[in-house]
């Protein structure tokens, strides 16, 4: 099999053992089309276990390719900070349904993440890929030393030199296209570019929705911890079963179109903006009295991170992974 002999290959070089390998991306999401690469998130452990002693410590990422497979790792401790921090690809890695290693079984960790992760550093995730990915690929703006500027209006030669309209703030200004100190940005708004931002988008706006409906149901006691409803991560089912008590029709039946066209393989097909500048950014704004839970303990995520570290040299023990 060609992924498990990219993390061989990967194993070797660079002197880890990896105790769980999964599908990430839209194989993990139910996204996948014919021409969709292999994305593959691991977590590693190092080989000697002394180098977490050393001055410079074990690197905590590994980011490597080869026969178009994209294999993402993490270092065991990095992977659990950010379970602490209820990081959205961290938590993925953990519900993928496509295991490539899995000495190290994740269901029980899975379940307790699903029961305690923080849905405010959950739903910022989210928040901050849609809305990055849209300012990106979808939404026209001005670029300089790093700020960006929405794009309202472009004033053509009828009405003299080109200018932008562009959004500051509040405030509106007039751009000449003639000044050098601003780029454009190159937007791709393709039919995945448009998938990954509604995706994001309706997974952000379902969370904050459901823990609020949990809170109204309370009778506004923020006492109880709010039930907020977890997203499904095949984002099929998600649309299918749980996106009907928040959104309406029309904004489902524009998600599903787009994940039907790329799983046909019209994924880089150029569609224009399906998702709408509005909706591509939630609020910034989330009452902590009604959204906030403690999070992972990290005595718990402690556990099992010795559970991956003890997989981790089992493997090895049994010759796999050398």
């Amino acid at each position: 099999m060609a992924v498990d002999e990219a993390l061989e290959d990967l194993v070797k070089r660079r002197e880890v053992a990896v105790p769980l390998a999964v599908a990430r991306g839209s194989h993990a999401w139910d996204g996948a089309g014919p021409d969709s690469d292999y994305d593959v998130g691991f977590v590693f452990v190092p080989t000697d276990l002394r180098r977490y002693a050393h001055l410079e410590g074990p690197e905590e990422t590994i980011v490597a390719e080869r026969d178009e497979i994209e294999l993402q790792g993490l270092e065991v401790r990095r992977f659990a900070e950010l379970l602490a921090d209820s990081n959205e690809s961290a938590l993925a890695l953990c519900r993928s349904p496509i295991r490539y290693r899995d000495a190290f079984d994740p269901a029980d960790l899975r379940a307790y993440l699903e029961r305690t992760y923080n849905p405010i550093d959950l739903y910022h995730d989210w928040r901050s890929i849609a809305a990055s990915n849209y300012r990106k690929y979808l939404s026209e703006h001005l670029v300089r030393d790093g700020e960006t500027y929405p794009i309202e209006e472009v004033r053509g030669p009828e009405d003299g030199p080109t200018t932008y309209v562009v959004r500051d703030g509040d405030e509106q200004r007039t751009i000449s296209a003639d000044d050098d100190r601003y780029a454009e940005t190159a937007t791709r708004p393709t039919v995945k570019r448009n998938l990954t931002i509604c995706r994001a988008a309706m997974y952000a706006r379902y969370l904050r929705a459901t823990g609020e409906c949990a809170e109204d149901d309370h009778d506004h006691d923020h006492d109880h911890d709010p039930d907020h409803d977890l997203p499904a991560l095949s984002f099929e089912t998600f649309l299918r079963e749980q996106a009907p008590a928040v959104f309406d029709p029309e904004r489902i039946e524009r998600a599903r179109a787009l994940l039907e066209r790329k799983r046909a393989g019209d994924g880089d097909a150029k569609v224009g903006d399906r998702v709408g500048r509005e909706f591509a950014y939630p609020p910034r704004e989330i009452d902590p009295n009604v959204h906030v839970r403690p999070g992972p303990e990290p005595a718990r995520l402690d556990a099992f991170v010795d559970g991956m570290i003890d997989a981790a040299r089992a493997r090895r023990g049994d010759g796999r992974g050398r």
